[in-house]
């Protein structure tokens, strides 16, 4: 009986490897087929020109702190926006909102929670606002204004999935619907996300990480303001309505490889560093790279440099701190603040509050 055990124990183990494997290298060949289409189009520059740019936006003042370092590193509710692999290391309950003040006036406000429920895997939820002041309608015949304003933004509204499927391979998705608008107009789209996160058992906590982010439909305008009214001639019969076509625009498709690992670890400090390479399918590529210093898991200081090698970037320089104050029992409070450098647009700072139980 017990040989029985046995076997049946390494049978699934490998089955699991296995499964482990044809992801991981499933990933792998969807990244290079992106990375290639990225070097046939090389030439062109596509800046600008991808739908739902606020999914960009990075999200969680830990992973920023860190340079957008973070898709191996992934342990917590940031893990959803990261890499929804993560989320299933998670191993509790948390509630998370995050606040930044963007460049322009542009405010982006995001909450998550999630729950990990025994023997099922971990549940998550999220809802991303982005949000500015409305703003005066202008014409050619009146440019200081027509007396209406306008509005514009974008939502955000998504569910996840993450399991363990060994002791040291986990895999999550995301399915998330998108909308932006202006005016009386709107775009929206249904799209998914992917992660899958390593520890190697035989090394000091080395882990691999790999995510792609936004796959989804293209997205187009519509609505009531683009419907254009033509006079041909005297009297109201001759009136002709003409419905403008816009252009059809990607989202912004992200790929993310990364690795992390703990510099060094005693039972009071622990320094992880961390390492991301990403390929956006709108832009080059570039290089994330950050690191994080723990006290007894309470207080946290973090550092990174991030979009490394991309052409004429602005981002550059982060910092951050982090506090996690045990309130009763398994209940604490995580109080976190990043900022970062923006070059010729100044400086981005990001707030969150959460609590995990």
């Amino acid at each position: 009986m017990k040989k029985n055990c046995s076997s049946y124990s390494f049978v699934k183990k490998e089955i699991s490897m296995k499964s482990f494997s044809i992801i991981f290298i499933v990933l792998i060949c969807v990244g290079l087929t992106i990375n290639l289409y990225g070097q046939i189009g090389a030439q062109t520059n596509k800046s600008g020109t991808t739908a739902a740019q606020f999914l960009k936006i990075g999200v969680g003042p830990r992973a920023i702190g860190m340079g957008g370092a973070f898709t191996a590193v992934a342990d917590d509710i940031n893990s959803l926006y990261w890499n929804p692999a993560g989320l299933s290391r998670m191993y509790s309950r948390e509630a998370y909102f995050n606040h930044v003040d963007w460049i322009a006036d542009v405010g982006l406000d995001y909450a998550g929670f999630g729950i990990d429920i025994s023997g099922v895997g971990t549940l998550g939820a999220f809802v991303s606002v982005l949000s500015m002041e409305d703003m005066l309608v202008r014409t050619l015949e009146r440019p200081e204004g027509t007396g209406e304003y306008f509005s514009a933004g974008a939502l955000m509204i998504g569910i996840s999935y993450a399991r363990n499927l060994t002791e040291e391979f986990s895999i999550g998705f995301n399915v998330k619907y998108i909308n932006e608008y202006i005016w009386n107009e709107s775009a929206s789209a249904i799209a998914f996300d992917i992660g899958t996160l390593y520890t190697i058992p035989f090394l000091n906590k080395f882990s691999l990480g790999a995510s792609i982010s936004n796959f989804g439909p293209k997205m187009q305008l519509e609505g009531r303001d683009i419907l254009v009214i033509t006079h041909t001639g005297s009297g109201d019969a001759n009136i002709i309505n003409t419905l403008l076509q816009l252009e059809k625009f990607e989202l912004p498709l992200l790929f993310r490889f990364g690795f992390a690992v703990d510099v060094f670890q005693t039972a009071d400090y622990r320094l992880t560093a961390a390492v991301d390479a990403i390929h956006p399918n709108d832009n080059n590529e570039y290089v994330n790279a950050g690191f994080e210093y723990t006290w007894n898991d309470i207080f946290f200081i973090r550092g990174g440099y991030k979009s490394l090698f991309e052409n004429e970037g602005e981002q550059g320089l982060t910092l951050g701190f982090g506090l996690n104050y045990r309130i009763i029992g398994s209940v604490k409070v995580k109080v976190d603040y990043a900022y970062q450098d923006f070059g010729r647009l100044k400086s981005v700072q990001y707030f969150s509050i959460g609590v995990r139980f």
